[in-house]
């Protein structure tokens, strides 16, 4: 099969695509599902994993076919798998947990110590064919593209995780949304307000990023490049602050968004693109009653009501460009340059 893989770390340059072996579901793997992938969505771990940073680096050969969200048809089944047969359209969960361990049996397999991410710790779906779990596949409407579907899970699950499940946020309470126009803002938009129904306040850099997160949902755009994102979030809340702020990004922007918290507000974080270390003012953190989430990915049951919602058309993920499969360097450079708003694409 045609796929893209790396055999040594560096920038896009170290991309190759060329021929794999085709998975296949052996015998010992009732379980497994195997895709046509129709599509498959870029995101920054790809990124990381291919130049070997944040604690990615790794000894070759083998090779390593990249990507982790993905969506497609099936194509062949184990044969204890029941509820799932060839030619189902399907999106899948990249986040192979073991299912066994106690965090797995109890529901909170997110926190699963023996977790393995697709095109980070096994090879992933930059690819024809990928073959995972039964239980990491999810059914698709007809009414949900193999583009929308591959955009969801990466940027979705933590949502999902941080707003719904943990910190719970309400219809009438205001969030601040960090970076619009990544793939993690503009899902958090949209399940802030199309889900729950809350206030949301946005930041971006340009009048055209502000533009369409107004489009996508938000109430309130606030250009970091012009305003005072502090200032400007205490004029739009009366003083009072935001009950709940998702940070994706990091070490830029910890400092003023979260001293934009009201008391008792909720701080979540799922990413940092910006950078790892911040300073946290502790006599804030539990004078003010501060919660803080951090989540990475979801739980099974997280994605599950993630795909619910997308087949019934509540959510509908931002997508910037596609680009074929082969020109999958190209794509990496894009997000490198992040001049784009919503989730970049590949296309086997």
């Amino acid at each position: 099969m045609k796929a893209v893989y790396i055999e040594a770390h560096g920038g896009p340059e170290v991309l190759t695509y060329g021929d794999r072996p085709e998975p296949r579901i052996q015998s010992d793997q009732p379980d497994q599902v195997k895709i046509r992938v129709r599509a498959t969505s870029l995101n920054r771990l790809d990124l990381y994993t291919r130049d070997g940073g944040r604690g990615l680096r790794r000894e070759f050969p083998p090779p390593l076919i990249l990507g982790g969200d993905c969506s497609g048809d099936v194509v062949e089944v184990g044969e204890s798998v029941e509820d799932l047969a060839p030619g189902e359209r399907v999106v899948v969960n990249p986040r192979i947990s073991c299912n066994r361990c106690s965090a797995c049996v109890s529901g909170r397999d997110d926190l699963c110590a023996s977790s393995q991410f697709m095109g980070s710790a096994i090879d992933g779906s930059y690819a024809e064919y990928v073959s995972v779990p039964a239980v990491n596949v999810y059914r698709l409407v007809p009414e949900v593209t193999y583009q929308q579907a591959a955009a969801v899970p990466t940027t979705f699950l933590p949502v999902w995780n941080m707003l719904v499940r943990r910190a719970q946020l309400r219809p009438w309470e205001t969030v601040l949304v960090l970076s619009a126009s990544a793939g993690v803002g503009t899902a958090a938009i949209q399940v802030a307000k199309r889900v729950l129904g809350a206030r949301v306040i946005a930041t971006t850099s340009t009048p055209e990023k502000a533009a369409q997160a107004r489009e996508w949902g938000a109430d309130e755009v606030i250009n970091y490049k012009q305003e005072d994102m502090g200032e400007r979030v205490k004029a739009l809340t009366g003083g009072q602050g935001v009950d709940v702020v998702v940070d994706h990004v990091g070490a830029d922007f910890f400092s003023a968004a979260f001293n934009s918290l009201r008391p008792g507000g909720r701080y979540t974080i799922c990413g940092a693109t910006t950078g790892l270390r911040a300073e946290l003012h502790l006599g804030l953190l539990f004078t003010r009653q501060i919660e803080v989430y951090g989540a990475f990915m979801g739980t099974k049951q997280d994605m599950s009501q993630i795909v619910e919602v997308l087949n019934r058309g509540m959510i509908r993920p931002a997508i910037h460009q596609t680009f074929d499969l082969e020109n999958a360097a190209q794509a990496h450079r894009a997000m490198e340059e992040t001049n784009f708003f919503g989730k970049l694409l590949l296309l086997p």
